[in-house]
């Protein structure tokens, strides 16, 4: 559910999800990115059949909400990679895959803490379609291991796999979640532990704590942060996948922090037993809301596909000598929109005039997108001409409604598992 309403750029400003005896309940609050009541109904429709997907599937017409496909099909060839990251590395990668005659038609990168993870899809750039042929595709994988290693350390962790088209791949974003925690990511994270002469009262940094319910058997995991966009989805995500099951949970923002709590067990019944396993789930749930938290200049590329725009595109980039942190693009019928995040060399700031340089030589629509230094939530008559870079957060609007007097009969009913806190 919370994957559906995602991929939705939909905002889950307030959650309730309770499973128990057998029976489940979830609620969900959301809206568009705007604060604005969901009224398409080509987009409740697509919920709708998504929800149901086991009776029938979802209808062409449903998928394509908000201008794009939200569920894309499975036929071109999936390249995962995770590396130590590095300037100028996905510009060599995209232009092997492009010698080689792949052509790109989507492509995700995270960096964080040193290491990145991406995924390419890519179809036969002549024919188009998937690529089968064996021999290819082992070609395909040996050279960009040649890549991959010619700038690797002895010792260090590397990985790249080809996984070819099948049914029920795993979403896209979950997958980089799953390529990061192989890879370790989690190991340098550190939360906010609220101690220190020095902390705020309004710490607006990561705070995760987790506790005992021996009476009922869960762990309280509760989770603080600065609200942004699919941070439910990030967590939801690393819970699951570290095979823990979420029986209750709490969600909700204010402002511009959130906070979440889930009772959790383990899939296979038993608790956090061990100091080191909860050690564990702290880094890692800091980790997931991490990655998705992009340094540097967020660039929208709206601009004419064809085969090797992505390369030519990151040539730019390694040779203005900006560093890429972070990429989401996708190919919608003949264009290619998505985002670029970029850093220079180091890590800092991008100067102004190398970045319209930079614009000047791609060509197509690119926009500069500048992060505020004081940024006010959407709605707000400061704030209303300002484009946020990764964070959008929802100001708690107090509403009377049908939707309210379920939520207030749902909170009495979780006195029976145990204290939630708003």
């Amino acid at each position: 559910m919370v994957q559906v309403l995602t991929d939705l750029d939909l905002v889950i400003s307030k959650s309730y999800i309770s499973s128990d005896g057998g029976w489940f309940m979830d609620v969900f609050h959301v809206t568009d990115q705007l604060g604005n009541k969901i009224t398409d109904e080509s987009i409740i429709l697509y919920i709708q059949q998504a929800l149901c997907a086991k009776r029938g599937g979802t209808t062409k017409e449903a998928r394509i909400c908000l201008g794009k496909e939200v569920a894309p099909g499975v036929k071109d060839l999936a390249l995962e990679l995770t590396t130590k990251d590095r300037p100028g590395l996905m510009s060599e990668i995209s232009a092997v895959l492009v010698e080689l005659g792949c052509n790109i038609t989507a492509a995700v990168t995270w960096t964080h803490n040193s290491r990145t993870a991406s995924i390419f899809y890519v179809e036969d750039g002549v024919k188009g379609g998937p690529i089968t042929d064996p021999i290819r595709l082992a070609n395909v994988q040996e050279h960009l291991e040649n890549v991959i290693e010619a700038h690797h350390e002895e010792g260090e962790k590397r990985s790249v796999r080809l996984t070819t088209p099948a049914v029920g791949r795993t979403h896209t974003e979950r997958r980089l979640h799953q390529l990061m925690y192989e890879d370790e990511d989690y190991e340098m994270c550190r939360g906010c532990d609220g101690g220190g002469k020095g902390h705020k009262k309004c710490c607006d940094r990561i705070h995760v704590s987790i506790e005992s319910c021996k009476e009922k058997g869960y762990w309280i995991v509760n989770v603080r942060c600065r609200d942004r966009p699919k941070l439910l989805f990030d967590t939801v995500c690393a819970l699951t996948d570290l095979q823990y099951v979420v029986s209750h949970a709490l969600v909700s923002s204010s402002g511009t922090m959130a906070d979440q709590e889930y009772f959790v067990r383990h899939k296979d019944g038993y608790t956090l037993n061990a100091e080191s396993e909860r050690h564990k789930l702290g880094l890692c749930l800091v980790a997931a809301i991490e990655r998705r938290t992009s340094q540097g200049l967020r660039l929208d590329l709206c601009a004419k596909n064809r085969m090797g725009l992505l390369s030519d595109i990151t040539r730019v980039f390694r040779e203005s000598g900006l560093s890429i942190s972070r990429v989401e693009i996708g190919t919608y019928g003949e264009r290619a929109v998505g985002s670029i995040y970029v850093t220079d060399a180091s890590g800092h700031d991008v100067d102004p005039n190398t970045v319209e340089l930079v614009r000047k030589e791609i060509g197509g629509s690119v926009v500069v997108v500048h992060k505020p230094q004081n940024w006010t939530a959407p709605g707000s008559s400061s704030g209303a001409s300002q484009r946020v870079p990764y964070t959008i957060v929802e100001e708690a609007r107090p509403r009377l409604s049908l939707g309210s007097l379920v939520w207030s009969q749902l909170e009495r009913l979780s006195s029976n598992f145990g204290p939630i806190r708003l």
